[in-house]
């Protein structure tokens, strides 16, 4: 991997980790479309372990809230920030099952150019749906066991490529009357132990067929992919509510027609 793939990765990675638009389906296109070789488990690694950083980072506050309210259940009982680090763990489990179940039918059959186009436009749609119908004004802290399940379950469907992780979960949080900035920040609380997850699965799978890496690249990526993806966080929660999904919606419907065209 030279220092060009090395910055254009590790940026997409950074910006489309959060946005509704797939960090997937983006790192699986680039490279065909460049024609670069993959860039390998160890680059996959340490560009997820600086998204991770870069969210637990931005979230910092929340997430010690979380941590203490949790500890303090026994004491106190649930409090808002206790059920919402609960609603968190409970959202995971079914992209976790679903991942150990179809881990390798997503690594094959679903990786195709023209399944990313087909999910790209299609949940694309669902999102601009989600968005126009939506006026709730629920908080993530004020989410229902049932609600919390149902975005679990969209989650789940992320393992698609090109469906968005961020982006399924926040339409099934709009569909579910969130706000849409509630609906935003729970979907990237929802990330962290997914992208832990990920991030694992991925480092078991490096342990196991080593090879040489530079360590250079590997930290220059990690450092390029939390910057960006810090920043990306903090422009797309301020813009939201006064841009809404639409440009999403028309970017995702554009990158799939372009993607018909191209390999249907």
């Amino acid at each position: 991997m030279d220092s060009l793939q090395l910055v254009v990765l590790a940026l997409v990675q950074g910006l489309t980790e959060f946005l509704p638009i797939s960090s997937s389906a983006h790192l699986i296109l680039v490279p065909v479309w460049l024609g670069w070789p993959d860039q390998g488990l160890a680059f996959d690694v340490a560009v997820h372990v600086g998204t991770l950083l870069a969210v637990t980072g931005y979230f910092r506050r929340e997430i010690l809230e979380i941590l203490r309210a949790l500890l303090a259940i026994p004491a106190h009982g649930p409090s808002p920030q206790a059920r919402l680090g609960l609603a968190v763990a409970v959202g995971t489990v079914p992209v976790g099952l679903a991942g150990l179940l179809l881990g390798d039918l997503v690594e094959t059959v679903l990786r195709s150019p023209l399944v990313i186009a087909t999910s790209t436009v299609v949940f694309g749609l669902l999102l601009g749906l989600a968005d126009r119908r939506s006026g709730g004004t629920t908080s993530e802290y004020a989410l229902g066991w049932r609600a919390v399940l149902w975005i679990g379950l969209a989650q789940a469907l992320a393992l698609i490529p090109g469906t968005s992780r961020s982006g399924i979960t926040i339409t099934a949080g709009l569909w579910l009357g969130l706000s849409a900035s509630a609906a935003a920040r729970f979907s990237f609380l929802l990330s962290i132990p997914v992208i832990v997850l990920a991030g694992g699965l991925k480092t078991l799978e490096l342990l196991s067929a080593p090879g040489e890496v530079d360590p250079g690249l590997l930290v220059g990526g990690a450092l390029l992919a939390g910057v960006s993806a810090y920043l990306c966080i903090g422009v797309f929660l301020r813009v939201l509510p006064r841009l809404g999904m639409l440009p999403f919606v028309i970017y995702r419907v554009l990158l799939g027609g372009l993607l018909f065209a191209v390999f249907l």
